[in-house]
């Protein structure tokens, strides 16, 4: 049985700049030291704005800082006459590990297709980027077609032409959940995991249903996140708001801590 790393990932979204950056970084490493945070048992990942990417990078660099770095989108096209767009070459060549592709509000706000979060599933790895594949149900489609059947269905057609060996990440974010303040239940995101784990089984294999860490992504805070990881199929959290707060993001990190846990 492998072994999935938890993995706890902080969208940044368009905030912070760089010198804001510098500052959150510094402070969120110093915390989690103080705190006496085990380095290896949680892979902290951040993904800033694409502005903060080198700022972040060198420092990381600089102070030995063992977080992972991602950016939050990138160009389906790997170089071009494609204004305001970022290669998946770009991202890589500033160290950056991940991606992340279908976010919920790239599919509503910039209107991303099935089609073109798959596209930019297979940039992502034509780069050696790993891709942080973000699915989800709005508050109409858990009415109209329940839990799983939307999620199931955007992660199907994500996968399709990827290769069984590869190094992907998948989140499960409830749109209906996002900076609500009403978080699905521990129970209601084990549920929809289990069931994407099951289609990446059915669609990449037994290996990589078992290697893929599936992570949870909807209000995410420190009150809630060690009764998300007590599931067996919930390897980690997709938190946005939150990761912008450093004395709770860090809580975050350290869930392992939590009573209980």
């Amino acid at each position: 049985m492998a072994v999935r790393t938890p993995f706890i990932a902080g969208n940044w979204k368009m905030n912070l700049d760089h010198l804001q950056a510098v500052a959150f970084v510094q402070k969120l490493h110093w915390t989690l030291k103080e705190a006496g945070h085990e380095v290896g048992s949680v892979e902290v990942g951040l993904f800033p704005p694409f502005t903060d990417i080198r700022t972040v990078q060198t420092l990381l660099d600089a102070d030995k800082i063992p977080f992972s770095l991602g950016g939050q989108d990138l160009s389906m096209k790997d170089s071009g006459a494609y204004t305001g767009e970022i290669s998946g070459a770009f991202l890589k060549k500033l160290d950056c590990g991940y991606v992340i592709i279908g976010h919920s509000e790239r599919r509503d706000y910039h209107a991303e297709t099935d089609e073109v979060v798959s596209a930019k599933v297979q940039a992502a790895l034509r780069h050696g980027l790993t891709p942080v594949i973000c699915v989800g149900e709005t508050a109409a489609d858990l009415e109209e077609f329940g839990a799983s059947a939307v999620p199931v269905g955007q992660l199907r057609v994500a996968l399709e032409g990827v290769p069984s060996a590869a190094d992907i990440v998948v989140a499960y974010e409830p749109v209906w959940a996002i900076g609500s303040g009403q978080a699905a239940t521990p129970e209601q995101a084990q549920d929809v995991c289990a069931k994407l784990r099951e289609v990446i089984v059915d669609v990449l294999g037994a290996d990589a249903g078992e290697r893929t860490r599936v992570l949870y992504g909807g209000s995410v805070k420190s009150g809630n996140i060690a009764s998300y990881m007590r599931e067996p199929d919930v390897d980690g959290a997709l938190v946005g708001g939150a990761s912008l707060v450093v004395d709770e993001f860090a809580a975050i990190v350290r869930y392992q801590k939590h009573v209980g846990v």
